[in-house]
């Protein structure tokens, strides 16, 4: 493969934690607008985000990035925070499960079957939730329990590589433009 596509279709790994739990509550603001106005195409833009994340992480997705351009950066100088990183495999798996309930909601509704969109779509909005306020990540649970995650308990070797390419990356101009991820 092409190395530019091969990057394309790279997922960060580790993953700050800040920037997964913003996405989530921006998936929940999503999903909430759908079951608030129940119209179909509300499920599009919710369906091609998790498919972009599935596939590049956040380089392809609109919220992911919003999420890693602008909040991510902008919530760590308003509040101080540390950013802690986990794993990438559990949070694509996370993504793969997202874009599962989004495109089986979507699909239900397309088929007339509104109310298992709305279940689907309730269920994702839990699951979103629990991550964007508590920073539990269900998908992340069940990969874990799938795949016997070694990585998931320690990955200080992948953090110590990913501050090692981030410092090993030029600086940004100093044109007030927000640094690419």
């Amino acid at each position: 493969m092409v190395p530019a596509v091969r990057r394309l279709f790279e997922f960060p790994d580790p993953v700050n934690e800040t920037s997964a739990r913003l996405v989530a509550a921006g998936v929940v603001a999503q999903a909430a607008l759908f079951l608030v106005f129940r119209e179909g195409w509300l499920l599009a833009p919710l369906v091609y985000g998790f498919a972009a994340r599935v596939a590049t992480g956040p380089t392809l997705s609109p919220l992911g990035q919003l999420v890693t351009r602008v909040l991510t950066p902008a919530a760590t100088r308003r509040f101080g925070l540390d950013s802690r990183f986990v794993p990438g495999p559990p949070k694509r798996f996370a993504q793969g499960v997202g874009l599962a309930f989004s495109g089986g909601a979507a699909l239900a509704w397309a088929l007339g079957a509104p109310a298992v969109a709305i279940a689907l779509i309730v269920g994702l909005v839990a699951a979103a939730s629990l991550e964007a306020g508590l920073a539990v990540c269900l998908g992340c649970i069940v990969y874990r329990a799938l795949f016997d995650c070694a990585d998931c308990n320690d990955i200080s070797e992948r953090l110590r590589q990913a501050l090692q390419a981030q410092e090993s990356q030029p600086a940004p101009a100093a044109s007030g433009a927000p640094a690419t991820s």
